[in-house]
């Protein structure tokens, strides 16, 4: 089902008054993931209710408080992108189609995934915990190890 695109777009918005790069096509999916060097959080946004009141919130808080980030934000809309949601439900390592829900990649890779079921159960607070746990634990600064010198 496709919303008025008139209808979602103040819920676009309060991602991309965020940072968010919003991908609008397969193409831009495929090109993100693929491409992108460093940590991505993808965002399926939605129109339902825990989205408003606790997933972007949470992810606003998130990002407000956050020492750490990650590179770079970019989202698809459930019921607005349909070729982009569907691509990136794709990648998603056969998970269930959930929306709201968040997706953590590095490299091309994901490593954290956060469904619709683990934001409906929290608050705004919550959510914005985790993600800032989350951050820590994979978009901190990488530990490199100096090889010693020999003579």
């Amino acid at each position: 089902m496709q919303y008025d695109p008139r209808a979602i777009q103040p819920f676009r918005d309060e991602l991309t008054a965020l940072g968010f790069r919003e991908l609008r096509t397969a193409d831009d999916v495929d090109t993100v993931i693929d491409t992108h060097k460093g940590t991505n959080l993808v965002v399926i946004n939605s129109v339902c209710g825990c989205a408003a009141g606790k997933a972007r919130p949470g992810l606003g808080i998130a990002l407000m408080k956050s020492q750490v980030r990650p590179d770079l934000l970019t989202t698809v809309f459930a019921g607005g992108d349909l070729e982009a949601t569907a691509r990136l439900r794709q990648r998603l390592d056969n998970l269930p189609p959930s929306s709201p829900s968040m997706a953590l990649f590095r490299d091309g890779r994901l490593v954290h995934f956060i469904p619709r079921y683990q934001i409906e159960r929290r608050t705004a607070f919550e959510i914005a915990q985790h993600l800032m746990e989350v951050f820590r634990e994979f978009c901190g600064p990488q530990v490199v190890q100096e090889v010693p010198q020999t003579e």
